[in-house]
Formats: structure tokens, C-alpha cells, sequence
């Protein structure tokens, strides 16, 4: 089963940041890779490349395709599409049977107004509280609760680098090569 989280409602100007965060908790969290819809925007693909080549693993990483596009390409190859909202079902009343498919999901998140579609199209629109909420931290809960904290045992394979836990102190070590 593949996993890919779609990005929806990127601003080129106002949300680097944010949507670089997305990035990097989906790949840290075990999606398989993000679609940024409707914007190409370089800085971001940089960065989440280079972490990627850093710390491993094969997350991609694809921008510019328009959103509706994604969302009927992915129903037509037989895939699901999960919404993550303030609105929908709540996520312990739902996330069970979302794990339990074999199918590929395509993960929804938004930041600028999302469009009355996208809630018609989607299988599942999942609340992540009923409240205002982040897209970086509705992604985390929800990765977290579908893979039940695997993501903490997760290994990245061809990492340059590895961060050892420890309780006090930053310890990295290059793969294989002792302390940095």
C-alpha cells in the first residue's frame, strides 16, 4: 500500500515554511512522498530533497499538478482519498477501517480555503478535533495514529547520516563512519 499526502493551497509567498513542515513530517512520519497541487515551487523541492539525501529513504516529492486532476487520477486507479479537516468523521471513530484497507490513500491537507469538491470527492473526510487546527500537526496525527508509532522504529535506508538517541546532547553519526 502506497501513502501520499497532497497538498492543497500552497502560497508560493506566505507558505515556505509551512509546507516544508508538512514535507518533512510526512517523510519523517512514513508517507511515501508529497504532491504540492497547483504551484511549483523549488526552494521547498530543494530542501526536502536534501534531507531526503541526508537522512535516506525514497520520499518524493512532485509539484504543479492540478489538484482535481490528482484527486480523479487517484479514484480511477482504485486508491482512496482521505480528507483531514475540522469537519467529517472524527479520527478515533474512523481510523481503524482506513488502516485496515489494502487500497493506496491519498492524504489531504490544505492551508487557504479548500474547495466544496474536494469534501464531495473525498472517501473519508476525517476531523482532526472540531476545532481550527494546523495542517502540520492534523498530518502528524493523523501518520501517527494510522501507523500506531511505528514511525519511531522506522529505519531510512541509504542515510548519510543517522541522529542516535540520547538523553541529553545531539549525537549524529555518518552512516557507518563514527561521530560527526
Amino acid at each position: 500500500m502506497k501513502l501520499v499526502v497532497l497538498r492543497m493551497g500552497h502560497r508560493p509567498v506566505r507558505d515556505k515554511r509551512i509546507t516544508t513542515h508538512v514535507a518533512l513530517v510526512a517523510r519523517a512520519f512514513g508517507a511515501d512522498g508529497i504532491i504540492i497541487s497547483d504551484v511549483s515551487d523549488s526552494s521547498i523541492k530543494e530542501k526536502i530533497i536534501d534531507v531526503r539525501d541526508r537522512f535516506g529513504g525514497d520520499f518524493f516529492i512532485e509539484m504543479g499538478q492540478n489538484w482535481l486532476k490528482v484527486l480523479n487520477n487517484w479514484k480511477n486507479s482504485d486508491g482512496e482519498i482521505i480528507h483531514l479537516t475540522m469537519y467529517g468523521i472524527p479520527l478515533p471513530e474512523i481510523i481503524e477501517k482506513i488502516r485496515v484497507s489494502p487500497k493506496d490513500k491519498l492524504i489531504i491537507i490544505g492551508g487557504a480555503k479548500i474547495p466544496s469538491d474536494v469534501y464531495k470527492i473525498a472517501n473519508y473526510n476525517v476531523s482532526i478535533t472540531n476545532q481550527p487546527h494546523s495542517e502540520v500537526a492534523a498530518l502528524a496525527v493523523f501518520l501517527d495514529q494510522f501507523f500506531q508509532g511505528a514511525e519511531f522504529q522506522k529505519r531510512f535506508t541509504d542515510a548519510k547520516f543517522e541522529i542516535i538517541p540520547a538523553e541529553k546532547g545531539k549525537i549524529v553519526k555518518k552512516a557507518n563512519l563514527g561521530d560527526l
